[in-house]
């Protein structure tokens, strides 16, 4: 297999040390399952890395201590909503657009994952209130809950696989969970494959068969890149993603017209 080259974005504009950190998690789990990580820097022309981009072959869009900025999806930004970080979000933006122009795989995580909802026009919420799981339990919990996967969808493929306990339909994968935004509706294209049994909160989205860009889209709330060395399940969704990318091939551009 060749090791297809997956476009990574710095994770920050304002963070150096969490790029540092984060980055490097993001990229040894790429690397690990087969694929060489390739950094894409933020505040350069969009020409610049729109030619960078040109040779991945899949893109994973990471986590971020930033908030999707709200008035994309329609809302003015509430007391508990981080302050954005448009540098990210227009790179984030970039390799969306040309992974679905070029049907490449796509991996997102957390922060990654709501910039792909919204991106598809889906809504967020701003702020988890009135629940009692802990979604906000940080890097240093490596169990935080548990997230329902439905069966028929490709993530719970991936589950199916490993051990994982069946209960009312679905498949329990205990999670780690970093963040206090999540989804609200899907974006155009996207469904629900995850949700916490507690309280409901979406943990997962994926491409419908009908969906935009290629056939291997898929984004998940929780971090699987920390979870690297413990979990199947984890090395199993990265090892998924890298096969797709190593397969992928560029859709052939249409003839001019005559």
């Amino acid at each position: 297999m060749i090791r297809p080259r997956i476009a990574i974005p710095v994770p920050t504009s304002t963070d150096p040390e969490y790029n540092v950190n984060g980055w490097k998690q993001y990229a040894t789990a790429v690397e690990r399952s087969g694929g060489e990580a390739v950094e894409v820097p933020l505040g350069e022309p969009p020409a610049t890395t729109a030619r960078l981009i040109a040779g991945c072959q899949g893109v994973l869009l990471p986590g971020s201590g930033a908030d999707v900025n709200p008035q994309k999806y329609g809302q003015e930004p509430t007391a508990e909503c981080a302050p954005v970080d448009l540098a990210r979000e227009n790179v984030d933006e970039l390799l969306l657009q040309d992974a679905h122009n070029m049907g490449k795989p796509i991996l997102t995580i957390c922060f990654g994952t709501q910039m792909l909802n919204v991106w598809r026009g889906g809504t967020l919420v701003q702020h988890l209130t009135g629940t009692a799981v802990n979604h906000k339990a940080g890097r240093t919990v490596p169990i935080a809950h548990i997230a329902a996967v439905v069966p028929d969808s490709l993530l719970g493929e991936l589950v199916a696989e490993e051990e994982v306990t069946e209960r009312d339909g679905s498949l329990l994968l205990p999670v780690n969970s970093s963040h206090h935004q999540a989804i609200e509706s899907a974006g155009d294209g996207l469904r629900v494959c995850a949700r916490t049994p507690e309280d409901g909160v979406v943990e997962a989205i994926e491409n419908t068969p009908d969906g935009l860009g290629g056939g291997f889209v898929v984004g998940v709330q929780w971090h699987p890149e920390r979870t690297f060395d413990d979990s199947a399940v984890s090395r199993a969704l990265f090892a998924r993603f890298i096969g797709e990318a190593a397969a992928w091939v560029p859709r052939p551009t249409s003839p001019p017209a005559v």
